[in-house]
């Protein structure tokens, strides 16, 4: 069953970036002055879901935070992190996640089991997590460079901000959830 798992996600996931490939594709051939507003934010909220999608499909099925060094995780400067989680208002976000996907007991369970020796299984999930959301945030901020050299101004703003909320968060949320649990884990 694992198996068939691994295919049908690694499958979904090379049909987002292909489906997100020829999508931009046909951005471009359409010009900038073809889109409005709604056709706009419609694009670049199916752009970030693609996007997030290729990265997120293979981080269930396979160990995706490998990708990236160890060294990535470790934070270097809690008290900036905890700054800017509070300044972003991330709590905010994290308070919206948890009404309408969090709080389900199901969901939860997934990433922490209430146990102690749970808490390196969620250090896991938020590594699979963070490098999901950081693999999407930095790509959609490379689509969203050659947008704006195109000159697709509302398409930019739109995908930069849906990118901002739906990457950029989960991965200061991420980290933010990494220094509480290493606090917990230093304690005898």
């Amino acid at each position: 069953m694992k198996i068939i798992k691994q295919i049908l996600f690694s499958l979904l996931s090379l049909f987002l970036l292909y489906f997100s490939f020829t999508t931009l594709r046909q951005i471009v051939a359409f010009g900038p002055e073809q889109l409005g507003f709604k056709s706009s934010l419609f694009l670049g909220f199916i752009i970030n879901l693609c996007v997030t999608g290729i990265f997120a499909f293979p981080g269930f099925v396979f160990p995706t935070n490998k990708a990236l060094p160890e060294n990535y995780y470790i934070i270097k400067n809690p008290s900036m992190l905890i700054h800017w989680y509070k300044a972003l208002g991330v709590k905010y976000f994290q308070k919206l996640l948890i009404i309408f996907f969090w709080g389900k007991k199901d969901n939860r369970k997934k990433f922490f089991d209430g146990t102690k020796s749970g808490l390196k299984q969620f250090i896991y999930q938020s590594k699979q997590s963070e490098f999901g959301h950081f693999g999407a945030l930095v790509l959609l901020l490379f689509i969203n460079l050659l947008f704006l050299i195109l000159g697709y101004n509302l398409l930019v703003l739109f995908t930069f901000l849906i990118n901002i909320i739906g990457n950029f968060y989960p991965v200061i949320l991420q980290r933010y959830h990494r220094i509480r649990i290493q606090r917990i884990l230093a304690k005898p």
